[in-house]
């Protein structure tokens, strides 16, 4: 099949997968367009900077690291890229919080307990633009929903933006946001066959539960305390915390809220960060009771990441993989996103390997028609 200008590929979604995608794509002479609903690029990846602090460095609200042992795509792509990255810090002691009532408890844990982890310098951001930098100019459009896809009489497909305002030509489309996303938010014409739904609804949105904060302080004073910064908390509200320090400078302390997004809701944004320091005063002492600053991402609240199925909690790691039913109905459709991995799904990893897999499929689609 010969791609046309005019009816380039179509990827839906600028996250880490959907870049990966495009850069594929565009490796191999092949035009594509990538339409992303934030004014942004990156996806759940978010490494922010503390307002009016550049100085202090950028924090991942988003992933935050990824493991070279088990993952070697991203291991190899950041080498390729030329990125900069560090150790994750799990020098010293962990803190434990089994209740309010009773004082922490500091344990050293054995030695190869936690698998070493990698993080960038810069934030994971550093390789979402680095693989940005790959694409020509122009083919990103920011602030574009995508609301239907239609088949045309001639096999291509129609992609309508922001209900009806704009139409798209396009020999196929990748699909690259999660997969509950896309079959809440998308409306297929003709419909997609029930078990290809089914699928799509099946794969909960990795992160998509959560709410991340982040204790930005002068310095990692836990360090010279002899404490790594990793804590666990059956007292909340956050229920897991980790060293989250740029390489130099400034230190940073986050966690995960184990307070489930309905009742995150009900206390309000101010309540639960006076909590987290009230919790941070408690398990590290009182040089963390003052943060320079507490940022903080409600992914459940993200209209552009969760549905409403996402916002109850996971209480098992979801079985992810290629969705069912994919080929049934439209072969020019393609599903990439990390819950979409055969491997490492909800991983930076897994986003990198089901865009590999997908234009894979469909470069073996075109070849073959």
């Amino acid at each position: 099949m010969q791609y046309e200008k005019n009816n380039p590929v179509m990827i839906i979604g600028a996250g880490l997968s959907g870049l990966r995608a495009a850069s594929l794509l565009t490796a191999q002479g092949i035009p594509c367009r990538v339409l992303e609903a934030r004014e942004r690029i990156g996806g759940r990846v978010l490494s922010q900077e503390v307002v009016d602090r550049p100085d202090l460095g950028k924090f991942d609200l988003g992933p935050t690291w990824f493991w070279p042992r088990y993952e070697p795509v991203i291991t190899e792509l950041v080498h390729e890229l030329g990125l900069k990255t560090f150790l994750q810090y799990q020098t010293g002691l962990m803190v434990t919080e089994r209740s309010q009532k009773e004082p922490p408890q500091q344990y050293a844990l054995p030695e190869g307990a936690v698998e070493s982890a990698v993080r960038f310098v810069g934030g994971v951001q550093v390789l979402v633009d680095a693989i940005a930098a790959t694409l020509p100019d122009g083919i990103i459009q920011l602030n574009t929903r995508v609301t239907s896809i239609r088949e045309k009489v001639d096999g291509t497909l129609a992609i309508e933006i922001d209900g009806g305002k704009e139409e798209i030509g396009a020999s196929a489309v990748v699909i690259a946001i999660p997969p509950r996303l896309a079959a809440r938010n998308i409306i297929f014409k003709p419909e997609l066959s029930s078990e290809l739904m089914v699928s799509l609804l099946s794969k909960p949105t990795w992160m998509a539960s959560h709410a991340k904060v982040i204790a930005v302080y002068k310095s990692p004073f836990w360090r010279e305390q002899g404490v790594s910064g990793f804590a666990t908390s059956w007292a909340g509200p956050l229920q897991e915390i980790h060293d989250a320090s740029p390489v130099t400078g400034a230190g940073a302390l986050f966690g995960f809220f184990g307070i489930p997004a309905g009742k995150r809701d009900e206390l309000g944004e101010e309540s639960l960060l006076k909590l987290v320091q009230e919790q941070l005063l408690r398990l590290f002492g009182p040089f963390a009771e003052h943060p320079i600053a507490l940022l903080c991402k409600d992914w459940a609240r993200d209209p552009v990441t969760a549905v409403a199925e996402d916002r109850e909690p996971l209480l098992d790691y979801p079985v992810y993989g290629p969705v069912v039913g994919s080929q049934s109905r439209d072969k020019r459709i393609f599903f990439a996103g990390t819950e979409t991995a055969r491997a490492q799904g909800g991983h930076l990893e897994g986003a990198l390997r089901s865009a590999d897999r997908a234009v894979s499929e469909l470069m073996e689609y075109f070849k073959n028609e």
